[in-house]
């Protein structure tokens, strides 16, 4: 198959994209995180004041006010912290998955472009792990400090026969797809904007680290494991390097995990 012809400062741009995309997301993250506490804290102090009064406020109107404040809380400490919770669930399984490859062999000896995407990689999503648990937490909650309990079984059968970069890049792929299906279906799922802004930030996150990764998996089997570095040879990439990364025109939800599946019990 001819080598498509690209600009050979491509890859430096996409470089700097994937970082700035990652910083937005970050910031858009801090200040959802910022709203949620603000609104959790009026709430919190809505309620103080009402029964600092004795319950005794304007009558119905008083009561009225009081059942808005809770039906709200009610939403937020439901399904929400569920969904919170199995986010943090699935970064923390992440975590696990990329520091372990991190410390195999044939990672740590091996390509240097690989090896700094992951350590890069499990940054950031220690990074998210802690902004949905402090979500978590500010909306009444419990932090989730344990693995989202389907994949990690799937990681438990899997690890034992991964012996090269192309089976932990596959196992990733796995982990990454499955974050940021379940985290685009969150933003319909969760009860407030505040809610929504965090996981819509970090979706596109997570489906960035899945393309680069269907990337890398293409340049591993077509055996160029030398053309996956930054800067690279362009002129040797195949064809459908440009396109391999992003299959979806619409990204699916499908495989979507229920925000109960990583809940703490």
């Amino acid at each position: 198959m001819a080598a498509e012809r690209i600009d050979t400062r491509l890859l430096e741009q996409l470089t700097e994209q994937s970082q700035d995309l990652n910083s937005d997301a970050v910031r858009i993250t801090n200040e959802a995180l910022g709203d949620f506490t603000e609104v959790a804290r009026d709430e919190a102090a809505a309620r103080r004041r009402w029964w600092q009064r004795g319950g005794t406020v304007a009558g119905a109107v008083g009561a009225a006010a009081l059942m808005s404040s809770l039906r709200a809380t009610a939403a937020t400490s439901g399904d929400d912290i569920m969904a919170l919770q199995t986010a943090a669930s699935i970064e923390n399984l992440a975590v696990s998955v990329y520091r372990t490859a991190a410390g195999l062999p044939f990672i740590k000896n091996g390509n240097k472009t690989i090896a700094a995407f992951i350590a890069k990689t499990t940054t950031q999503h220690q990074a998210h792990a802690e902004a949905f648990n402090s979500a978590a937490t500010q909306a009444g909650g419990k932090g989730q400090t344990g693995p989202d309990p389907k994949y990690a079984a799937v990681v438990k059968q899997t690890l034992p026969s991964i012996t090269t970069p192309a089976d932990v890049v596959k196992l990733a792929i796995t982990l990454e797809d499955v974050a940021a299906q379940t985290y685009t279906k969150n933003v319909g799922q969760v009860s407030s904007a505040e809610l929504r802004k965090l996981f819509a930030s970090v979706a596109p996150v997570e489906a960035q680290h899945r393309a680069t990764l269907l990337a890398v998996q293409a340049l591993l089997a077509g055996n160029t494991a030398d053309l996956i570095a930054v800067p690279t040879d362009v002129a040797k990439l195949p064809a459908a390097a440009g396109s391999v990364g992003i299959p979806d025109t619409f990204y699916p939800t499908e495989n979507a995990s229920p925000i109960t599946e990583g809940a703490v019990k």
